[in-house]
């Protein structure tokens, strides 16, 4: 099981480590200085989409995320004048899809540009509109969205091709050293563990851990899309609770509605540990691999208390 005093080493040099990789976080250009001349101009709608783009990117690469702020809820986020004028002004656009940011989408639509990469992650790889959106929790797709960026850049920008390889390489073996390293270690010490958790959000992540995510799929869905749970899945996770039938309970703490923070309340008095994770960058500022790799150690604190390991 991982002590606590190494879980808190362990997080203070992931930290730190996103932090020199990232750079200035998540390349927003909302809070940082302007662009760099020549620069290949790059939107993410999403924060975490944007802070890999930016570390693959380097100083060729300007990346500006809509997304920033871990207040603001992309599925419902208005956009303004100034990002459709940024989307307008972007050689390539990389948006989730899946149905999670459809306002990105018509802002693309709206300010078309010849020759612009649209990169869509969903389309990537290969989950349909009604499929499970966070595809950021998914440590493959993850891969896949790294090789494409990857690819995009070298398309646009062929005389720095060499250099994008050589960034792509320093991020995989080091920026995202600590985060590939802690979904194996939880993957060998807990694989088969039972857990809940209170939407779809963290179902790609579990399946990659190898954790038996027990929760009803209509139940995560319907947290995760603002519908209401149905009575029998209610009553269903409360089962799983009090029979003991789950070890750990995830929620995402940027959706607490009155039935997620019951089902909380009622796991942490029957003494159920907790862990949480989060739709967007905690602080918005920080790095992918820092605020993954925080909630991964927190979630391996929780099964080692869970199982004794």
């Amino acid at each position: 099981m991982l002590e606590l005093r190494k879980i808190r080493t362990v997080l203070l040099g992931g930290l730190l480590a996103g932090l020199v990789l990232a750079g200035a976080g998540c390349g927003d250009s909302k809070s940082s200085a302007a662009s760099p001349s020549g620069a290949l101009q790059v939107v993410a709608a999403e924060n975490f989409w944007g802070s890999i783009a930016s570390q693959l990117g380097g100083s060729r690469v300007h990346v500006t995320s809509v997304i920033t702020s871990p207040a603001t809820d992309p599925h419902d986020y208005e956009p303004t004048a100034a990002d459709a004028r940024t989307i307008a002004d972007a050689r390539m656009v990389i948006v989730n899809g899946i149905g999670y940011d459809p306002w990105a989408q018509k802002l693309i639509a709206s300010n078309p540009v010849s020759g612009r990469i649209v990169l869509n992650v969903g389309a990537l790889v290969g989950i349909e509109r009604g499929g499970n959106p966070h595809r950021w929790y998914s440590p493959p797709n993850v891969q896949q969205t790294i090789d494409a960026i990857v690819r995009d850049y070298s398309k646009l920008e062929p005389k720095d091709a060499g250099y994008f390889a050589d960034r792509k390489t320093r991020f995989e073996t080091r920026g995202l050293a600590q985060y590939k390293q802690l979904i194996a270690t939880i993957k060998r010490k807990y694989q088969g563990v039972r857990v809940g958790a209170s939407e779809s959000i963290f179902a790609p992540l579990a399946q990659a851990l190898g954790l038996r995510l027990l929760t009803p799929p209509s139940f995560l869905r319907a947290i995760s899309e603002g519908a209401e749970p149905t009575a029998a899945d209610k009553t269903t996770i409360d089962h799983q609770i009090t029979d003991g039938q789950i070890k750990v309970w995830v929620y995402n703490s940027q959706n607490s509605t009155p039935d997620v923070k019951r089902i909380t309340e009622a796991a942490r008095k029957s003494g159920i540990p907790i862990s949480t994770v989060t739709e967007t960058p905690v602080p918005g500022s920080a790095s992918f691999q820092a605020w993954q790799s925080r909630q991964l150690l927190l979630l391996a604190a929780a099964l080692g208390q869970a199982t004794g390991r």
